[in-house]
């Protein structure tokens, strides 16, 4: 009998070696590598044995939509495209405690009462599931929940013709292959349940949704091994300090990525937020030193939020920079181009910028918006309650136009701003019609010199002090 061949695997990276070492070279991990026994020769190639030719077709021809199952949860089948295809996977990732379980319990509720479901949990026994039920209010809900953990089990009890419209399993992680001599959680465990489930699932057309837990970095565990096995990514983020998550579409290939569905933690549950500008602006009443609307877009959907900057005097020692919600070197990109093209000279002050609410903004398009309230809490001039600020800032204090300039100054109308900050129109540029928004006053801004203008100090005059 052929002896097991053994390699070593990076339990964060999913890079293969020979040997163990205590550094991974991929991802520079320490003690992320572990021992996997493949079970093969290293000599002998899995399956290369007698094959049968596979069915080929043309590429002209004629598909339809593929048929979706709507969840009843309107920001749930917005995030997955418009409801879940059938015999597609999907991958919930996000921290432990943030509300995974809650929803996917929530989603399987609303599903089951349209078509049959079942919910498969690792981690709890039927008894506490139930016990969560409860508490959601879904204890009425037709729902099949079983424990298990044996993935045998689980294709042996699904591979039959009755099989349900929707499978959740809590978590991919727990799950195991008793053919394979790794502990659960491993690299080559994750893969290989992961890939009997996926195979079980677009072979009986029904969707399954897996729960994965997180590194320390906010990545799924195994990202280059699951990612790219399932179909959608979503990641179920927040800030445990607010009441809101947001579940993010990092992938999808039935639907728009980046696209963000948000709901609010409540003592019942997870209750969709339809309107999340409003939720985010919420406490944004009087015009505070400091503070920026911007109009972000989110897949589809233009959302407005608050971003906040503190300049203070800075200790003894290098200063500090600490920065929620938006990217740290961009911020240090912008404070260098108010230095080199406005005069204003933060390099001895302490800054602090938050994006309030916990919603982590990404496009560049939040450049003018972040340099708006840096100028503002160092003047101490308040940017109007009633403004919203877009563009970009170029090395040279352009400011760019950027994407759908008009779709977000819509979105600001209708929440009640009256004035927008936006880049000058380019020739031939037709993304900002004014008949749109007629009531709303309209400043464009070509240069970032122009933005310090705008405050109240005449002629953008810098005092001597942040020279």
């Amino acid at each position: 009998m052929a002896r097991p061949a053994s390699r070593f695997v990076c339990q964060s990276c999913a890079a293969v070696y020979g040997k163990w070492q205590g550094r991974c070279d991929s991802c520079s991990q320490w003690n992320t590598i572990a021992e996997d026994v493949t079970g093969h020769a290293g000599g002998a190639v899995p399956g290369s044995g007698e094959g049968r030719r596979i069915p080929l077709a043309p590429l002209a021809g004629t598909a339809g939509a593929p048929p979706r199952l709507t969840t009843g949860l309107a920001e749930f089948d917005r995030v997955s495209g418009g409801g879940l295809v059938a015999g597609s996977a999907i991958l919930v990732g996000g921290d432990p405690g943030i509300g995974k379980s809650t929803l996917l319990m929530q989603v399987a509720g609303a599903v089951s009462h349209a078509a049959a479901c079942v919910y498969i949990s690792g981690e709890e026994a039927v008894d506490q599931v139930r016990m969560r039920a409860e508490r959601l209010g879904l204890s009425g809900a037709p729902v099949q929940v079983a424990a298990a953990t044996n993935i045998r089990d689980i294709a042996a009890t699904f591979d039959a013709a009755d099989t349900p419209r929707l499978l959740v399993v809590d978590s991919i992680q727990t799950m195991h292959l008793d053919s394979l001599e790794s502990a659960p959680g491993t690299v080559s465990q994750v893969r290989a349940a992961a890939d009997v489930l996926i195979r079980l699932a677009k072979r009986r057309g029904f969707s399954l949704i897996l729960v994965g837990h997180v590194t320390k970095e906010g990545t799924i565990a195994g990202p280059r091994v699951l990612e790219h096995m399932v179909d959608t990514v979503l990641y179920f983020e927040g800030d445990r300090g607010h009441h809101f998550r947001i579940l993010r579409a990092i992938k999808n290939r039935f639907g728009p990525t980046d696209e963000i569905g948000v709901f609010e933690m409540t003592g019942a549950g997870l209750v969709e937020v339809g309107n999340p500008s409003a939720l985010f602006l919420a406490q944004h009443r009087d015009a505070v030193a400091g503070n920026a609307v911007f109009a972000a877009i989110e897949g589809t959907r233009p959302v407005l939020v608050e971003i906040q900057a503190l300049v203070a005097a800075a200790a003894p020692g290098t200063p500090r920079r600490a920065v929620i919600g938006w990217d740290a070197g961009r911020l240090a990109m912008v404070l260098a181009v108010l230095e080199a093209r406005c005069g204003i000279s933060l390099a001895g002050r302490d800054v602090f910028l938050n994006v309030v609410g916990g919603l982590r903004v990404s496009e560049p398009a939040a450049d003018l918006a972040v340099a708006a309230a840096l100028i503002s809490a160092t003047l101490d001039d308040p940017v109007a309650s009633s403004t919203i600020v877009i563009g970009e800032i170029g090395l040279s204090g352009e400011v760019r136009s950027v994407t759908q300039t008009g779709l977000r100054l819509r979105e600001a109308s209708k929440l009640g701003f009256g004035a927008a900050w936006i880049p000058a129109r380019q020739a031939g540029s037709r993304d900002v019609d004014r008949a749109d928004v007629p009531e709303m006053k309209i400043v464009e801004i070509s240069r970032l010199r122009d933005l310090a203008s705008l405050f109240g100090r005449a002629g953008g005059a810098i005092p001597e002090t942040v020279r």
